[in-house]
């Protein structure tokens, strides 16, 4: 009698336990949906780039000559100074000079060379007014007779050569001037000077330094020409090289002023193009206003090229297009918006997705401008206001309870008087 009566419970347990299966299997609860409201706002699109400051013109002034530093020039607005890292200076301000006694001693040596040339040519021509002389004479005696045949060659020939040494002579004092003239600018280039008016922005060289100058010129300073305008060089990758052009608005910012924003325009699209691990990037020159005298050189810049803007328009998240429902919805709406799910659809198309009776139902958008957050759509069914799905929300505990045999879990969330915060675990029934 007690086997059948355990046998009985066993059954009634064993038919409770798939009845409760059944009931959990087919009893799922309906999915729980993170929402936002569609707003209306301005958006901006653009493209990110970095970038160094630079110096809209730089001139290098080297050394022509070799020699050692003598001297530094005096700074145009303090005399007191010597020519330094951010001196302004005038064009045709001295910057350095270089030890010349050499340059002297060989301009000396080259006037002395062009005055005994002079004195050659004085020389020669009394020579050939002397054989001018005998010929015209060697010509009388000839008519009549009382010259030989080699007397009269030879007169004719001193006359002729003393011409062409004359020649020679004029040519000799030419040569002897262009040297002198050349010694004279080598003296001259001992004295640095500045070509341009700008700022000292590197000193290259010591007093005392000796610079020699070979196949290219050493350079001593680097001059600015106007600092109040600069560029910012920028790389931009190629996948975004299309969507840049002449003129277009950039702003930009310095980790030196990390709050103040800069405005400039891009002057020049480099064709040059450089690859670094494959990747390809255009140097793209910005062009900037810096009257302030804020913005140094060489500072690295962070870059925004604005593709568009548009003003008062409907705004949603990103994310809000990226999502798809997971289950199938009973309203048919996996037949609508197809096209974005199978990846057919164009670019400028999207769907965005509602809720309809706790169901997901899409509606498609037109994809305007993105910066990278929000995303400018247009549709006859979205108005400003409208709650469209973000995602679906993380269920609790006992919603998704994997199994009723599955012991519970219980947690505390409560902050009330009495509570500890914490939380606990136990099994059912204790």
């Amino acid at each position: 009698m007690k086997f059948v009566i355990v046998l009985l419970v066993v059954i009634a347990v064993a038919a409770a336990a798939a009845l409760a299966f059944l009931h959990w299997s087919h009893g799922q609860q309906p999915a729980v949906y993170r929402t936002v409201t569609v707003t209306r706002g301005d958006i901006r699109a653009a493209i990110s780039a970095t970038g160094t400051v630079e110096p809209e013109e730089v001139v290098d002034v080297g050394a022509q000559v070799q020699g050692r530093i003598e001297s530094r020039g005096r700074d145009p607005h303090d005399s007191g100074k010597a020519i330094d890292y951010m001196s302004q200076v005038e064009e045709g301000t001295i910057l350095a000079q270089i030890d010349a006694s050499i340059y002297r001693a060989q301009v000396a040596q080259a006037k002395a060379a062009v005055a005994q040339a002079e004195a050659n040519v004085v020389q020669q021509q009394a020579l050939l007014d002397r054989a001018d002389r005998d010929w015209v004479r060697a010509q009388n005696l000839r008519k009549r007779g009382d010259i030989s045949d080699a007397d009269y060659d030879l007169a004719h020939a001193n006359d002729d050569a003393a011409k062409a040494l004359l020649g020679v002579n004029k040519a000799a004092v030419e040569a002897a001037r262009a040297s002198l003239s050349l010694a004279e600018i080598n003296l001259g280039y001992t004295t640095i000077v500045s070509p341009v008016k700008g700022v000292i922005v590197d000193r290259r060289v010591n007093v005392g330094q000796t610079v020699v100058a070979s196949l290219t010129a050493p350079s001593l300073f680097l001059i600015a020409k106007d600092l109040t305008r600069l560029q910012v060089w920028a790389s931009v990758n190629e996948a975004d090289i299309g969507q840049v052009h002449l003129s277009q608005t950039v702003r930009f910012t310095v980790d030196a002023f990390p709050n103040e924003v800069f405005v400039g325009e891009v002057t020049q699209i480099r064709l040059n193009a450089t690859m670094t691990q494959n990747v390809v990037t255009y140097t793209v020159v910005v062009t900037t206003d810096n009257s302030s005298g804020k913005l140094l050189p060489y500072l690295t810049a962070n870059l925004s090229f604005e593709i568009g803007s548009r003003q008062k328009v409907l705004l949603v998240p990103n994310g809000a297009l990226r999502w798809r429902p997971q289950r199938p919805a009973a309203t048919g709406a996996e037949n609508q918006g197809a096209r974005a799910r199978d990846g057919t659809a164009k670019r400028n198309e999207g769907v965005v997705w509602i809720q309809h009776d706790r169901t997901p139902e899409p509606i498609d958008v037109v994809v305007g401008l993105s910066d990278g957050t929000m995303t400018e759509v247009q549709s006859e069914r979205l108005k400003e206001g409208v709650e469209i799905i973000m995602g679906e929300a993380i269920h609790s505990e006992s919603s998704i309870q994997s199994s009723p045999f599955q012991p519970k879990i219980f947690r505390s969330n409560a902050t009330g008087p009495g509570s500890t915060g914490t939380a606990g675990a136990g099994r059912s029934g204790q």
